[in-house]
């Protein structure tokens, strides 16, 4: 579905990433770890098209997307929730799920206003609030909604449990499962290697803007001391 080959970005004079590649079959779930300032979301940044790479290609099923715009990267099938959610803050719940909603490309709906809204229950029981009034995992959860919403091939989580509290860390790995159980390919980066590392297939860890590890999640969590190594646990 998804191939990072020797990919390279610099911001400004700093040469982020040095050469990462990488590969997402489909119905795949994959984990980027490392440590803070290690390239994780910068690489997720190029992929998106926020960034364009200094050089290295990124393919989408065979085809050259390289430094495509933000914009048609997402209507290739790619749900983005990025850190910091970038939810809309001045409109409601329910404008900030409606407002993304799209047939895949695949032309189905899987992903109904309705079956976010069971997904979430908190969003629910706050349709017209303004984003600006919900609380931070409440806004996480808006901000999954709302990309599930454009029923997406894979969707890329940047940092979804940061700065939340643990009953709601908890359930939104809880629903991270419930997706992967759906078929969807998923990308996702987290500070909590172990849960990373227990909710999907294939993992990869970065450092210092390069591959040092990858494999299956479940060998890599046994390697106790390469993780140590790269991610200081």
């Amino acid at each position: 579905m998804l191939r990072i080959e020797n990919l390279h970005t610099f911001y400004g004079d700093s040469h982020i990433l040095r050469g990462v590649s990488l590969a997402l079959p489909t119905g795949v779930a994959m984990g980027l770890l490392g440590r803070n300032g290690m390239g994780k979301t910068t690489m997720i940044r190029t992929l998106m098209g926020y960034v364009r790479p200094a050089s290295g290609r990124v393919q989408w099923h065979g085809r050259d997307v390289t430094g495509a715009a933000p914009e048609r990267i997402a209507k290739l099938g790619i749900g983005y929730v990025p850190e910091g959610r970038g939810i809309f803050p001045n409109l409601s719940v329910r404008e900030n799920l409606v407002m993304t909603a799209r047939a895949g490309v695949n032309g189905r709906r899987d992903w109904t206003f309705e079956r976010v809204l069971a997904t979430f229950p908190r969003l629910a029981q706050r349709l017209n609030h303004g984003g600006q009034q919900l609380s931070g995992g409440e806004q996480q959860m808006l901000a999954i909604g709302r990309a599930l919403m454009t029923n997406p091939s894979l969707l890329i989580l940047d940092e979804a449990t940061e700065g939340l509290a643990p009953l709601i860390v908890a359930e939104i790995w809880r629903v991270i499962g419930a997706i992967r159980q759906t078929g969807i390919s998923t990308l996702i980066v987290d500070r909590n290697y172990r849960a990373v590392l227990a909710h999907t297939n294939r993992a990869v860890v970065l450092e210092k803007g390069q591959v040092v590890l990858a494999g299956e999640s479940t060998e890599l969590a046994g390697d106790t001391a390469a993780l140590g190594r790269f991610l200081g646990v």
